[in-house]
């Protein structure tokens, strides 16, 4: 089977672009552009940063509910973005647990935190517990666990057949990052603007009420993932039984916001959602 509806991402505004949709079996739908070839990942990153965490909590490395980042912050506070830490920026700007703001700091000292408890450089821990285990031979992470990552589609696919049916985490884990964290919890979902509530589970935003959004508007609440910077995205739709990737070569802009939800209904129409 191959999905005509990847076909439009050919109009859109970017230089490169490619895309794929995998179902939980791992049996690939359709793929469209070149989906061997690296892009940057911007915040697409978080995710598979997330799932490293995860594996280490797993393995009793850390727990979720230990103290990692400001005073009186923990794992989970930095996995959902509730620990107070701005933007960009290593201060801190609200009480853990009280605001979601979105924070690539945040996602640094969680990196951190993982180095020291497990004496392994946070990209390589990554590489040893997530990309090799699922074959994702072509990503790599150099740099911040909040937005250095560069991968592939074929990668990401790979990816996220792992998310959709766990093989590396127990799948109550799984469940749990896909489990609203501090509900209620309002705040900004970057690019899109202040949200409320502003929900997010652990290392994966969900989609739940959100509008406007950046999936589409036959996503299905429970619809989880993530967007990056770079022009990028990765979500999976329990309810549909697939996941997506797209990666293009031109920064998020308006562009985006204009062409990835429509893109998004297309593939969940095509599939008979």
């Amino acid at each position: 089977m191959s999905l005509q509806s990847l076909a439009l991402i050919e109009k859109w505004p970017v230089p490169t672009a490619a895309a794929a949709v995998v179902r939980a079996d791992g049996t690939v739908l359709g793929t469209h552009g070149p989906v061997t070839r690296p892009f940057a990942l911007a915040s697409v990153t978080k995710p598979l940063a997330a799932y490293a965490v995860l594996v280490a909590y797993e393995e009793g490395a850390v727990e979720l509910d230990e103290a990692a980042g400001p005073e009186g912050s923990t794992v989970r506070h930095l996995l959902a973005h509730t620990s107070g830490l701005a933007f960009d920026e290593h201060r801190v700007t609200a009480p853990p647990g009280q605001r979601r703001l979105y924070s690539n700091a945040g996602f640094e000292q969680l990196g951190d935190h993982l180095a020291k408890a497990t004496e392994i450089p946070f990209g390589e821990y990554l590489r040893q517990a997530v990309l090799e285990p699922l074959g994702m031979a072509s990503t790599t992470l150099d740099g911040s666990p909040a937005k250095d990552g560069v991968s592939t589609v074929d990668d990401l696919v790979r990816f996220a057949t792992e998310v959709q049916a766990p093989r590396l985490l127990d799948p109550r884990t799984v469940a749990e990052a896909m489990t609203v964290q501090y509900p209620g919890t309002k705040g900004v979902l970057p690019g899109y603007g202040h949200q409320n509530p502003n929900d997010w589970g652990l290392g994966f935003e969900i989609r739940d009420s959100k509008s406007p959004h950046w999936t589409g508007g036959s996503s299905s609440p429970r619809t989880f993932g993530h967007f990056g910077q770079s022009g990028t995205f990765l979500w999976i739709d329990p309810d549909a039984g697939v996941a997506c990737v797209a990666l293009t070569d031109r920064p998020f802009g308006t562009w985006a916001t204009e062409t990835w939800p429509a893109f998004t209904d297309a593939v969940l129409t095509e599939l008979g959602r």
